[in-house]
């Protein structure tokens, strides 16, 4: 791995004991886990923290960094300070609660505050949640680590929530609800994004089919290396002359006329960059888990998406060091992606209309990795825009993931119909789902955007029958039927729900047993960069 001096940490260094940006007044600590407290002060300095009633000491490292741990505790609503002292000045953070953190994290359909979908303002007129705490992170990308946080923590109110997620908010609310003990919520979110710029390098190192990223990582950051070198003899040259014509009394010549180098990957869009600017300063902070909302800016990728998606998840467990943590993602809703014009104002030429299903399988194969949860919004779509404004259900269908799978709630359904398997009986194909109990049409037409296909590959619609758990599929004009699709389509929005009313995923049964895919190591064009 690649290593560049964090510049954060490197102007702490000189300053008064600084406690990491995390910190501050109103925040929420993780109840149940260690947890881990750091900052920076000189080197060798002594710093203590105290916690409530206890106390902890750390000496700084020969870079400055300093970390304590304190010892797990219950939930608690009832407030606390944390004070941190350094051998030249103290802060204090009072309005401390203790209860359930998690990381809201995406592109702008996590990214969009509640005033975007609350046209009347009846759900920030609600917003009266002094227990909920949000933590918003600024937009920011950069080709190296940075190690503070321009944020701070704040209440849960009309006046707060307006800017912070919908999402995060619904589900936030949600939690609190249903638990009962303080949420914090830590938005880290920026529109218009791919996944690359979110995964650290950890993360592309841990998956193979992703080498040409840590290829790329590398040689850039050999790149930027020998700019700052360049530079650096360019002024040191310049100062030695300064220096002697300063001694001979002569004229100071001109400083060099260039631009300071800046880092390759430092834009928007490059990889590893948002995870640099606006998730390396969280790490440590103890969390629960995280939930995600992204993948419009990746919906050409097809099968290379799972692979990004390992990345990104196993690269934040390594560097959390907490384990597999939770991590519910929402499956994109649809929406008609051949509208969509490229820089250049012509359609996509990677579009079909199968783009997005293939894309949507990808993200449920994302579902074999360890702890994770997804949530289906083909009902939520609005095929002409691409920010659905029915947010509170995307929230709350999290929500129950993280009440069913990490606070173990039993009672609840958690997940939508996922296929499980097929089985061709004579001139009918019957199907399997996981979370079936319940079956039904959710608006009580007979079930849409089933497809059926014989030897030829060719897919008709399809007659359907809910039997029990299972949905028998079958066309008169198929006689030997081999396979069956459901929502294969950008603009499909099936009927088929569950007993909880929760959406069935699409899915194909002749999905290739080595789909083909392109990992691009280039990214697509961002008029913002």
């Amino acid at each position: 791995m690649a290593t560049i001096l964090s510049l954060g940490m490197a102007s702490a260094c000189l300053a008064d004991a600084t406690p990491a940006s995390i910190f501050g007044d109103h925040m929420v600590l993780q109840s149940g886990t260690p947890i881990p407290v750091w900052g920076w002060a000189a080197p060798g300095e002594k710093v203590s923290v105290r916690l409530a009633n206890e106390t902890r000491t750390a000496q700084a490292d020969a870079e400055g960094a300093w970390r304590v741990t304190f010892d797990p505790r219950p939930p608690s609503d009832k407030p606390i300070a944390m004070t941190m002292s350094g051998e030249k000045n103290s802060v204090t953070f009072s309005d401390v609660l203790i209860g359930e953190v998690w990381i809201c994290s995406g592109q702008s359909n996590m990214e969009k505050g509640l005033k975007e979908f609350d046209p009347d303002g009846t759900e920030i007129a609600r917003a009266q949640h002094p227990d909920i705490r949000f933590f918003r992170v600024p937009r920011r990308s950069q080709g190296y680590p940075l190690d503070t946080i321009d944020a701070r923590w704040t209440s849960c109110a009309p006046e707060t929530v307006q800017d912070f997620s919908a999402v995060g908010h619904f589900f936030g609310r949600k939690l609190r609800t249903e638990l009962g003990v303080p949420i914090g919520l830590i938005q880290t979110a920026y529109s218009g994004t791919n996944i690359e710029p979110w995964i650290p390098e950890v993360g592309f190192e841990s998956v193979p089919e992703l080498s040409p990223f840590v290829e790329e990582l590398e040689r850039r950051d050999k790149e930027f290396g020998a700019m700052q070198s360049e530079a650096v003899e360019k002024y040191d040259t310049w100062l030695s002359d300064a220096k002697k014509a300063l001694a001979k009394n002569d004229p100071v010549p001109r400083p060099p006329e260039f631009e300071w180098p800046m880092h390759p990957l430092r834009k928007r869009s490059r990889p590893r960059s948002l995870y640099n600017g606006m998730v390396h300063a969280l790490v440590p902070h103890a969390i629960r888990g995280a939930v995600w909302y992204q993948g419009e800016s990746n919906v050409y990728d097809g099968p290379a998406y799972t692979f990004k998606m390992r990345g990104l998840i196993q690269g934040w467990r390594a560097l959390w060091g907490q384990g597999d943590f939770p991590f519910y993602y929402v499956q994109i809703a649809p929406f008609e992606y051949g509208s969509l014009l490229d820089g250049a104002g012509k359609p996509n030429p990677e579009y079909t209309p199968f783009s997005l299903p293939e894309f949507w399988e990808a993200q449920t194969q994302a579902l074999s990795i360890p702890d994770t949860g997804m949530v289906v919004t083909t009902d939520l779509g609005e095929l002409r825009d691409i920010h659905p404004k029915n947010k509170r259900p995307v929230g709350e269908r999290l929500a129950l993931w993280a009440l069913a799978k990490t606070y173990g709630r039993a009672d609840l359904v958690y997940s939508g119909p996922l296929y499980d398997s097929m089985a061709i009986e004579g001139d009918k194909i019957r199907i399997r789902f996981r979370f079936a109990e319940g079956l039904q049409s959710s608006d009580g037409k007979p079930l849409s955007w089933f497809e059926i296909a014989g030897p030829d590959g060719e897919f008709v619609p399809a007659e359907t029958a809910i039997d029990g758990e299972t949905v028998v599929v079958r066309a008169a004009e198929v006689s030997e039927p081999r396979a069956v699709r459901f929502g294969w389509r950008e603009t499909a929005q099936p009927n088929l729900v569950n007993g909880a009313g929760l959406p069935a995923a699409p899915f194909r049964t002749d999905k290739p047993e080595n789909p083909r895919y392109e990992m691009k190591n280039a990214v697509p064009y961002d008029p913002y960069d």
